[in-house]
């Protein structure tokens, strides 16, 4: 009943997060993403002055303009859910430095354990965490770098695997022409212990991402490949994997967001029922004290994920 729970966890991962490439139990970590970047359709990393961009490129968080919290729900199939919740560090306006702490989790709900012969002989469950912390400076005024930290768990019953990681990203600045540019690797690690002994392979991700604010125009233009470090048969196969996003600043308090996942559509929707599948959309609404994100994004014939976000400043 394990190894049959395991095969359905791993699948229902690979649906969320639209990889088909590896088979890890620490898949899940790729799941840190707010509200915003996914009504953007993830094209995040090289995003400003949004803490929650350290799950895409560690060096946008010197770009965070004041010590906030976020906390971060989503919903999936069945009774699966997760979430994040991200804190950054009190810091002197004086200082490009930037520390925060963060964790990722998810929770599978509870089973029925079975024998052979379809007797119910109890429940069990499975759930995975990530703590994180995060490091960020400026070399000078355009440019910035930063690296993470990760300590993963995963479990399922009574067995147990973990992991150690790190990110590195750097972010490059281009005031004059509204323009900013994002590099990170991420997910580079060593497993440290195993379900059965079988050592599992970390989801490495690479990224590249641009970004640009319209002149004369209230548009955020987003762009960003990702999953460059997947095995592909061809040079073009790999840059296949691209996302791109628009937000509109439609006044003081809203925000309005569209964005296409190209990697999503191809790994989630059949030929000839694609649908909105990779489409995503989302809100943003400012208010005194909070700033609350929406977004949900299509994944085929699967249905739909939904995020909120909430952002407060401390």
């Amino acid at each position: 009943m394990k190894k049959i729970m395991m095969h359905t966890i791993v699948l229902l991962s690979f649906l969320i997060t639209g990889t088909l490439q590896a088979q890890s139990p620490f898949d899940f970590i790729q799941l840190g993403i707010s509200a915003r970047s996914a009504g953007l359709g993830g094209a995040f990393t090289s995003m400003t002055n949004d803490q929650t961009s350290i799950f895409f490129n560690p060096g946008t968080l010197s770009s965070v303009e004041n010590s906030k919290v976020s906390a971060t729900f989503m919903k999936h199939v069945l009774d699966i859910s997760s979430g994040q919740i991200v804190y950054t560090l009190p810091f002197t306006s004086q200082s490009a430095e930037r520390i925060a702490i963060s964790a990722i989790y998810t929770t599978y709900g509870s089973f029925e354990r079975t024998d052979e012969f379809a007797n119910v002989l109890g429940k069990f469950s499975a759930n995975n965490i990530a703590l994180m912390s995060t490091y960020s400076n400026e070399l000078d005024s355009t440019l910035s770098y930063g690296c993470s930290a990760k300590f993963l768990y995963a479990t399922l019953d009574d067995l147990s695997s973990t992991a150690i990681a790190m990110d590195a990203g750097i972010l490059y600045k281009l005031p004059k022409s509204r323009t900013n540019i994002g590099f990170s690797l991420l997910n580079i690690g060593t497993q440290l212990s195993t379900f059965t002994g079988i050592t599992d392979a970390l989801p490495v991700d690479v990224r590249l991402g641009v970004n640009h604010r319209l002149r004369g125009l209230p548009l955020l233009l987003n762009f960003s490949f990702h999953h460059l470090a997947d095995d592909a048969n061809a040079f073009f196969d790999r840059v296949g994997n691209f996302s791109l996003g628009g937000e509109f600043i439609l006044s003081k308090v809203l925000d309005l967001r569209l964005g296409y996942d190209n990697y999503v559509r191809d790994a989630t929707s059949i030929q000839g029922q694609r649908r909105f599948s990779g489409f995503s959309a989302g809100v943003g609404i400012r208010t005194q004290y909070v700033l609350i994100d929406y977004g949900a994004s299509a994944i085929g014939t699967a249905g739909s994920i939904h995020r909120l976000t909430l952002h407060t400043s401390l």
